[in-house]
Parts: C-alpha cells; sequence; structure tokens
C-alpha cells in the first residue's frame, strides 16, 4: 500500500472527504503503480484518464460504504 495514501472514511476523516483528497488519492495510486511521478508526454492522456477513473470508483466506493451498520451518508 502506499503509504501517502490516507483512509478517506469515517472514522479516520471527521467529515466526508472532499473532491479534492479523491483525487489527490487517486493521483497518488496512479503514480505508484505507474511508477511515473509525473508521465511522458506521450503517457500523459493514458496517466490522467487513470486518476479520473480512479477517482469516480473511489467516489462511489465511500459513497456505498456502510461505517458501523449504517449506509454512508454521501450521495452517488
Amino acid at each position: 500500500m502506499c503509504r501517502s495514501i490516507k483512509t478517506l472514511r469515517p472514522p479516520a476523516l471527521p467529515e466526508e472527504a472532499t473532491e479534492e483528497e479523491i483525487r489527490a488519492a487517486a493521483l497518488q495510486y496512479v503514480r505508484k503503480v505507474s511508477g511515473f511521478r509525473a508521465p511522458a508526454a506521450h503517457n500523459q492522456e493514458v496517466f490522467d484518464r487513470a486518476v479520473d477513473v480512479i477517482a469516480q470508483v473511489t467516489q462511489e466506493l465511500l459513497a456505498g460504504l456502510e461505517v458501523r451498520g449504517r449506509a454512508a451518508s454521501r450521495a452517488g
């Protein structure tokens, strides 16, 4: 696990994760998996698309999680 990616669900965060926090986590994940901090120009599009997709799926995951037996309050 990439240590710079923080947990984005309660109780780790007192409030819902922001879009900025979700995108930052997605970016860290793509950087870790690809091995590139900043991709070359010919890889930029696929790199950015991966960050977008992972951020969207992360948002859906957080919206669907049940924390301590109750439905999460995020709308998907």
